[in-house]
């Protein structure tokens, strides 16, 4: 299968005033935000990105577009990819959220949690998961098992795909870290999926790229290298 980076947006106004953004429209990124958007093309310089698959919400739209521009890539929009719908939650700050009771349920107890007015991060990770197992079926089937794509989303959204990667429960999402800008890798196979970078703001993503088969050899193993990795053209 392909290999998919999971690129959260940069920072928005809405990351940098305390609220919780949702859904809000027209909530775009700041100035770190656009800095950060800016330095994608020179972080992923020499990976041969085939897709971009990408939120509705106008931040992902802004960190992606210097990217798509550089590459000369079009972006397919995915609703399913899109912001958790926080429902009454949306628009308010995030310490007046901090003293209701659901948010202690949201931190201890996320696959319980559902936002009045909104959607249960369950649900969010079921339309997440979903979302991307199908496009990275599609892209490995139209640009074989060496393509590599990239999925720009949202903190929890990625959180929760992240966790299933993982083989976590949701339960534990919330141990994971997505800064805004940052990378995370995940390679499916056809029996697990190998998570290979995760909430990272390096600039050299050189090593996630697979070697192209040679001829007669088999695709990439679905097995875990016994005794830990020796790199990458090892385990391929």
């Amino acid at each position: 299968m392909a290999t998919v980076i999971l690129l959260r947006h940069g920072r928005s106004t809405a990351n940098g005033s305390g609220v919780l953004a949702g859904r809000s429209p027209k909530v775009g990124l700041d100035d770190t935000g656009r800095t950060q958007a800016k330095a994608l093309p020179a972080r992923l310089a020499g990976v041969p990105l085939a897709e971009a698959v990408v939120s509705p919400m106008l931040r992902c739209k802004q960190t992606v577009a210097p990217l798509l521009d550089e590459f000369g890539l079009g972006r397919a929009i995915e609703p399913r990819l899109s912001e958790v719908d926080y429902g009454e939650w949306t628009g308010r700050e995030l310490r007046t959220l901090a003293k209701e009771p659901l948010w202690r349920v949201v931190q201890a107890h996320p696959s319980a949690a559902v936002f009045p007015g909104g959607e249960g991060l369950a649900a969010m990770q079921a339309r997440a998961v979903a979302a991307v197992r199908e496009h990275d079926a599609r892209i490995t089937a139209e640009h074989g098992d060496h393509a590599v794509w990239l999925l720009c989303s949202h903190g929890d959204v990625l959180k929760a795909i992240l966790s299933d990667a993982l083989g976590q429960h949701l339960d534990s999402f919330q141990r994971i870290v997505v800064d805004p800008a940052s990378v995370s890798v995940i390679r499916y196979t056809e029996t697990r999926p190998f998570v290979l970078r995760l909430n990272d703001h390096g600039a050299d993503f050189s090593g996630i790229v697979p070697e192209k088969p040679k001829r007669g050899r088999k695709k990439a193993s679905s097995d875990a290298q016994v005794g830990g990795s020796t790199g990458q053209k090892g385990r391929l």
